[in-house]
């Protein structure tokens, strides 16, 4: 059974977009086992994040030389399958005594170490939602202000401030489409530009 906070880390994902996967789970015919794996969606679709849990230490997950293995295996059958997937691995509790060092040239990393949590395993007060959301802060969604065109002084946001220093002929509806998109990674605001960019060509007299 997964430790209070492994179900605390797999709500915030969920709530941020992501989903389960069933686990184990089999990669080109190799059946891999985690206490949790999800991934992301839209522009996190590539986003798959295999949770730890050094506090209870299910399929030895206090060992950090096996913990590396079995990343590392999942490594290479996502390379002989041609997946893009982006591996986060998440470790739970504690930190692992050795391999973790080995295991950050194979993925992205985070630890999340001991938060108050209540009796629903879910962050006690506010300050414990913010230790939770700082330390999977790369796997959430980036939030921005609404940018104001009429920021004349330097002054406001950073986005804000992007706006104002952006030379007079910038398209508006290329920045208002790309700042929008951004919240939801960087292949939405790919294809949010595209999409602009399309669009102007398309209404533009025909050439030769």
């Amino acid at each position: 059974m997964s430790s209070p906070l492994v179900h605390a880390i797999q709500d915030r994902l969920r709530g941020a977009g992501y989903s389960d996967l069933p686990t184990p789970f089999k990669v080109a015919g190799v059946e891999f086992a985690f206490t949790g794996a999800m991934h992301g969606r839209d522009g996190r679709a590539l986003d798959l994040v295999l949770l730890v849990d050094t506090t209870t230490g299910d399929f030895g997950d206090r060992d950090g030389g096996r913990v590396r293995q079995r990343v590392e295996a999942l490594s290479r059958a996502l390379d002989v399958t041609g997946s893009r997937y982006l591996v986060t691995v998440i470790l739970a509790g504690a930190v692992l005594a050795e391999g973790v060092e080995a295991l950050s040239e194979t993925c992205r990393v985070l630890l999340v170490e001991s938060i108050a949590l209540d009796d629903q395993d879910k962050p006690a007060d506010e300050t414990a939602e913010r230790q939770l959301d700082d330390r999977i802060r790369v796997l959430m969604p980036l939030r921005l202000p609404v940018p104001i065109a009429d920021a004349q002084d330097g002054s406001g946001s950073a986005i804000e401030q992007l706006v104002h220093a952006l030379p007079a002929g910038t398209n508006k509806s290329l920045v208002n489409a790309v700042i929008a998109a951004s919240s939801a990674g960087e292949l939405a605001v790919t294809d949010a530009a595209a999409l602009v960019i399309n669009g102007a060509f398309q209404s533009e007299p025909g050439g030769e």
